[in-house]
């Protein structure tokens, strides 16, 4: 199988205690990394290839040292090339919280409690040195929504009322981010690792966390409770909330602000699993969205989104609604 591998990899590994291990290929994500794992005896890591010029490793790089740094359990990093793309760190092995709570549904409560409190945790912490969250961020990333699914669905809509619905709902929350915590972005249950799986209260890692930003305490609560990959049960996700509202104290519009990045959320993944099915031929995506659109269909409802309800009403026929935006229903889909 070593010609199935990047070039470099040997090379790479050269001169390491690592070089000469075993590779072994594992399944990669939604990008143009890819990944493997070496075994040489009992002991393992995990080794990262994210080439130029799709793929750039060092925000993960630096996202990792700063994780470390303040006490967040992030893989260690054992050697790296970031301008080649290598990347190898310590091996958090395979157990996955979505994995384990379909086979083990009954700890849900607590591993989802061992996450808020690592979230608890890094929010007590001064923010990172990374981008802000801004509103133009906010804005680039719900336009995914009318860029991608809208053509896919076949509708014509209105995009400049779409980006002042979302002015309008987005604003009010930007002053309430700063100073800001660092928003790890894909903070859900394929990226937080059970390092100690079948222990109640056991150690969680986290991984894919290259894009954080500085922004909104919600955010990260919203990726990991209106979930993309695995449904959360209502009474589940109150109870999480009211768990980080009691250890966090974080104030009175916190929960509008909860609907507001859910909803901005949810939209932006509907058109980034729609990209992932046309552009790049990840049509597994699409059995993902109608998920999804319950999610942010739940957030229209809220008050605080009128605005940007009021556009799906305009915009988006009764029908892609009721079938929650599943694409194969339509003959261009």
């Amino acid at each position: 199988m070593s010609d199935t591998f990047p070039q470099g990899i040997h090379e790479f590994l050269g001169g390491s205690e690592w070089a000469g291990a075993e590779i072994a290929p594992l399944v990669g994500d939604a990008s143009f990394r890819r990944y493997f794992r070496l075994q040489r005896g009992e002991r393992s890591a995990m080794l990262m290839h994210a080439p130029p010029p799709h793929e750039n490793p060092r925000p993960f790089l630096a996202v990792a040292h700063w994780l470390a740094q303040h006490g967040l359990r992030a893989p260690a990093i054992l050697r790296e090339d970031a301008e080649a793309g290598w990347v190898l760190t310590e091996d958090f092995g395979d157990v996955r919280v979505k994995e384990w709570l379909d086979d083990h549904p009954g700890e849900a409560h607590d591993i989802y409690s061992g996450a808020i409190e690592t979230l608890v945790q890094l929010h007590r912490e001064p923010a990172g040195p990374f981008p802000p969250y801004d509103l133009a961020t906010y804005q680039r990333e719900a336009g995914l929504f009318v860029e991608w699914f809208c053509p896919a669905a076949g509708l014509q809509v209105d995009e400049s009322g779409w980006r002042e619905a979302w002015d309008t709902v987005l604003t009010p929350l930007l002053a309430r981010q700063r100073p800001g915590v660092t928003v790890l972005r894909d903070y859900h249950a394929e990226n937080i690792m059970l390092l100690e799986p079948g222990r109640f209260g056991g150690a969680q890692g986290l991984i894919d966390f290259q894009d954080a930003l500085v922004g909104h305490p919600a955010y990260d609560l919203v990726s990991l409770l209106q979930d993309a990959r695995r449904d959360v049960a209502p009474q589940l996700e109150h109870d999480m909330l009211c768990r980080y509202r009691a250890a966090a104290d974080p104030g009175e519009a916190f929960e509008d602000d909860y609907i507001r990045l859910g909803a901005q959320r949810n939209a932006k993944i509907v058109g980034i699993f729609t990209r992932l099915a046309k552009r790049d031929g990840k049509d597994r995506y699409l059995d993902l969205i109608p998920r999804v659109w319950t999610h942010l269909e739940r957030d229209l409802s809220h008050a605080v989104m009128a605005p940007v309800a009021a556009w799906f009403d305009a915009n988006v026929p009764a029908a892609i609604r009721e079938v929650r935006g599943d694409l194969s229903v339509f003959a261009d889909g």
